[in-house]
């Protein structure tokens, strides 16, 4: 393609100096929400700690539990008490308490850059329990700098257990992990991976095989699996489906 033709795709939705009426429409945060949730597979829904219920649902089949999105966004809270086991309802309360009074304690000025991640049990219709990952995140502050909507993703776990509660700042290496025997935050640093553990990564999340990516990077196919294992050592992961999840997770790659 040459210049001519690049600069055609730039001009093709060119568009006229945008008026107040359509800045206006910036306050309709939520079909910026709805358009999200159509190119993600996971589940999309805000809460909303004013109403004490949930202000959308995605239709999303993963956090739904066989319900329509209408019928969980009616629901609210109720829906986490018919869903969630009863163990794993206390897991919830102590990370929600634990969760707000980490971020009672933040500068206001920094409290939109925290995420939180945490991992716990649906039950479906059938009473079949599927482990889930939720990570939230805070949208907007009311005036007392308290949350007042969060962003909520969820997906399946890759772990094996509930719990394992992590918070995150944007831009940071540091994350906080939530004992929760204790309710006590442990500060540490994310994983790292050298440049050729991540190029590792970067080939088995395109589908190559151990020995392509040997020929790839000209090296022995053993060289190639003890980064593997070095990479499955950093991240504390027992497989590559594991690890890739974990790094796409940990935005590593």
């Amino acid at each position: 393609m040459d210049n001519k033709d690049f600069s055609s795709l730039l001009t093709k939705n060119k568009i006229r100096p945008t008026s107040d009426d359509d800045r206006s429409q910036l306050d309709n945060y939520l079909e910026v929400i709805r358009s999200f949730s159509r190119l993600t597979y996971e589940s999309v829904y805000v809460i909303d700690y004013e109403k004490m219920g949930f202000e959308y649902v995605s239709e999303n089949p993963l956090f739904l539990c066989g319900y329509t999105s209408e019928e969980v966004l009616t629901m609210g809270y109720e829906f986490y008490f018919r869903n969630v086991p009863e163990s794993d309802l206390q897991l919830l309360t102590i990370i929600n308490n634990a969760g707000f009074d980490f971020y009672d304690k933040l500068p206001p000025g920094d409290r939109l850059l925290y995420s939180i991640t945490y991992d716990f049990h649906l039950n479906n219709k059938n009473g079949k329990q599927l482990l889930i990952n939720h990570k939230l995140t805070p949208l907007f502050l009311n005036a007392d700098q308290k949350i007042w909507k969060a962003l909520c993703l969820v997906s399946i776990s890759h772990q094996k257990k509930a719990g394992n509660v992590y918070i995150y700042k944007q831009g940071s290496a540091d994350r906080w992990e939530l004992d929760t025997t204790n309710s006590i935050w442990r500060r540490s640093l994310k994983p790292q991976l050298s440049k050729r553990e991540l190029e590792i990564l970067h080939f088995h999340a395109r589908g190559f095989s151990i020995n392509e990516i040997a020929e790839m990077i000209f090296v022995a196919p053993d060289t190639v699996k003890y980064y593997r294992r070095r990479i499955f050592e950093r991240l504390q992961v027992s497989n590559m489906a594991e690890a890739l999840y974990y790094a796409i997770d940990s935005k590593m790659i």
